[in-house]
């Protein structure tokens, strides 16, 4: 990271903004094209987990390459000037790099269902095979992330 003064380190600070980002945004690559979608998830483990519909570009692109980086952001404040180059921001958030893996055994994809929707709500919510039969999860197992913040 360029600016050591903006950078989070401690792990628990990084996880602190993982548990309150709303949207995580997944980039991947293939070929030439560079492709992000903003996504709800779930995190435990050192790994996120995504739902998603059964077919998309998203999908296409991750069976071919399960290569992908992640970017969440919290606390967003645009800060103004008198100067229009002075205008900045603050912000806290954390950027990762890692793999996905495709969960196909009913069990997982339910305990998967439950880590994202443990994200989102406190309440324990059933979820139907049939339900879970019609999506797909995935998980991203984070190999490196890193935490950033300015005006913090």
């Amino acid at each position: 990271m360029q600016r050591k003064d903006k950078e989070i380190t401690d792990q628990k600070a990084i996880e602190e903004i993982i548990k309150k980002a709303k949207v995580c945004r997944i980039a991947v690559s293939y070929e030439s094209m560079s492709y992000i979608v903003p996504m709800n998830f779930g995190y435990a483990d050192q790994t996120l987990y995504f739902h998603s519909s059964k077919e998309g570009l998203k999908l296409s692109i991750l069976r071919e390459n399960p290569q992908a980086c992640f970017e969440m952001e919290i606390d967003i404040e645009i800060v103004p000037s008198e100067q229009p180059c002075n205008w900045t921001m603050r912000y806290q958030s954390v950027i990762g790099f890692g793999e996905v893996e495709f969960i196909e055994n009913l069990d997982a994809k339910r305990d998967a269902m439950q880590i994202i929707m443990q994200h989102y709500t406190d309440e324990m919510i059933s979820i139907e095979d049939a339900a879970l039969s019609k999506v797909t999860l995935f998980k991203l197992k984070i190999n490196k992330m890193m935490g950033k913040k300015s005006g913090y």
